[in-house]
């Protein structure tokens, strides 16, 4: 593992930091900065979704490691950004279908960072585009069992572990979708729906374990204009948007700004929840 540190121009570790116990979250060090002062890891940085969530932390006022597992120079162009916005960054890289890499990632993140108030477990193996969409079912499934569910328990498992070691406990974000609820048609949609299925249900398991130090929360994007929406055609995508009823696809940053009120004190008084953000498409 390596890191990249981005200039750092208003430091705020120290004794600027105000936590709050009971709700395991960290209060707000100024007007417009909910994550002043914090300390997150996001995983699968590089692109999309992550990438949002990633910039809006810091413009939150929090610093952030990031993770990638292939797209190097795609997590340093967003480390980069962090940086211009005057925060810390560090890059490392991250095989969620290893557990060793995953508990190097929890040792060299808090390292960094001195200490781990948020967690979001963003990275997830992609199976609609590449090469992996042409693979056989049975490898996809594996390949999402592997990476999507199981990479997700253990980071939390690893995060859990740092966080209790801290008086402020922390705050958990894991991935899910919104049409687990519903359920969608489609050999793809079947695997989604089992394996993120899981993941919520596990976030709602860990969020009583881990209560009241720890917070754990659920994210679960629809729609959302990443790579596999770009590449659908505009007959495909003006189809799914009537299917909506914000009549429009959802973008990173509307993930992004849910994940920054989820990881704030805002949210002090929610755990074991599921933020659902798909435009109404599934209620």
């Amino acid at each position: 593992m390596f890191a990249l540190r981005a200039t750092l121009r208003n430091p705020r570790h120290g004794g600027n930091r105000l936590t709050d116990r009971h709700a395991g979250a960290t209060r707000s060090g100024g007007a417009g900065q909910a994550l002043a002062g914090t300390s997150v890891v996001v995983t699968g940085a590089s692109t999309g979704i992550g990438r949002a969530i990633a910039l809006a932390v810091a413009q939150a006022g929090a610093d952030v490691a990031i993770t990638y597992r292939s797209e190097e120079r795609e997590a340093r162009s967003t480390a980069a950004e962090i940086g211009r916005l005057g925060r810390q960054a560090h890059v490392f890289k991250l095989d969620l279908a290893d557990a060793a890499s995953i508990a190097d990632l929890a040792a060299d993140a808090r390292r960094a960072l001195g200490r781990l108030d948020v967690w979001v477990n963003n990275a997830g193996a992609d199976i609609l585009t590449g090469r992996a969409a042409n693979i056989p079912d049975a490898k996809k499934l594996d390949l999402l069992l592997s990476v999507d569910l199981r990479g997700t328990i253990l980071a939390s498992w690893e995060a859990t572990r740092a966080m209790r070691e801290q008086s402020s406990g922390g705050v958990i974000l894991n991935m899910s979708w919104d049409h687990v609820l519903t359920g969608m048609s489609g050999r793809n949609p079947e695997m989604f729906s089992a394996v993120k299925g899981g993941v919520m249900a596990f976030s709602k398991s860990l969020a009583r374990t881990v209560a009241p130090h720890i917070r754990v929360n659920v994210l679960a994007p629809g729609w959302i204009d990443t790579e596999f929406g770009g590449g659908l055609d505009a007959v495909r995508r003006r189809k799914i948007a009537r299917t909506i009823p914000l009549a429009r696809w959802g973008t990173p940053a509307d993930v992004a700004r849910a994940a920054v009120f989820l990881a704030s004190p805002d949210s002090a008084y929610l755990t074991g929840q599921t933020l659902l953000i798909g435009g109404g498409a599934v209620m």
